[in-house]
């Protein structure tokens, strides 16, 4: 089989420039580049942390996302991309950080498999992080 590595998630977003402030801010992504993609037309920035991106579109006059898409529970009852997920060492920790940057948290759940806190974005886009101490052994 050939080799694979991760490389992005991509958001989809009403304002680009409002997007890229809030992943500097809220996670700490750098802007890496910009690029316009005239097929769509899509106007994009890739965002880069450590090895991680997030590859944010802007295309005018693009439908809002379902009240049920800004849901993890509901938004699994629909097909198709759900969320981008990044594990992290301890939730507790990185709860706190998250609400000290005013992240709009869904929920933080701590069950027998281990702990999650998924947050909306800026535009209402869903990111999980996923308490994974074992990948810092």
């Amino acid at each position: 089989m050939f080799d694979i590595k991760h490389h992005h998630a991509a958001m989809s977003v009403p304002n680009l420039e409002d997007s890229i402030g809030w992943y500097e801010r809220v996670l700490g992504f750098k802007l890496e580049r910009r690029f316009h993609i005239p097929a769509i037309p899509a106007d994009c920035a890739m965002l880069k942390r450590d090895g991680l991106r997030i590859e944010l579109f802007h295309v005018a006059r693009a439908k809002a996302a379902g009240e049920e898409r800004r849901h993890p529970d509901s938004d699994a009852q629909t097909h198709g991309n759900k969320h981008a997920a990044f594990a992290v060492r301890d939730i507790a920790p990185v709860e706190r950080e998250l609400r000290a940057r005013g992240a709009d948290i869904v929920f933080v759940k701590k069950h027998e498999m281990g702990a999650n806190i998924f947050i909306r974005d800026n535009a209402g886009n869903l990111i999980e992080f996923v308490q994974q101490p074992e990948m810092w052994s």
